[in-house]
């Protein structure tokens, strides 16, 4: 059973930085293609990023590509989103999924990044 687990949600005042991490199992972690997606309260699930499965080819939305990267460790069976100057709108559960580029059929049960103003 596929089993997505994400960490490293919190609480950051504006301008703050955090790590969410992605732990996979189930699968063969380097064979499949990863992804970062959010959504705030009241919205749809929005894109984020996206990694292939052996990390190389990244892509990361216009809108956050300055400030988040997307990185994976096919050791540790995990994938990363670094986020830096986080603002209020950054605000949302995050989650992460694996699957096919830009086709994915797992995701994780989300993790809640909250940024204080």
């Amino acid at each position: 059973q596929v089993q997505l687990v994400e960490s490293g949600g919190g609480v950051v005042q504006a301008g703050g930085s955090l790590r969410l991490s992605c732990a996979a199992s189930g699968r063969t972690f380097s064979t499949y293609a990863m992804g970062w997606f959010r959504q705030a309260p009241g919205k749809g699930r929005d894109f984020l990023a996206a990694i292939s499965n052996d990390g190389g080819r990244i892509y990361v939305k216009d809108s956050v590509s300055t400030r988040f990267t997307i990185s994976r460790d096919n050791a540790k069976n995990t994938v990363y989103l670094q986020m830096n100057s986080l603002k209020s709108e950054d605000t949302a559960v995050y989650y992460c999924a694996s699957g096919e580029w830009s086709r994915y059929d797992y995701w994780g049960q989300g993790t809640q990044v909250t940024v204080s103003s």
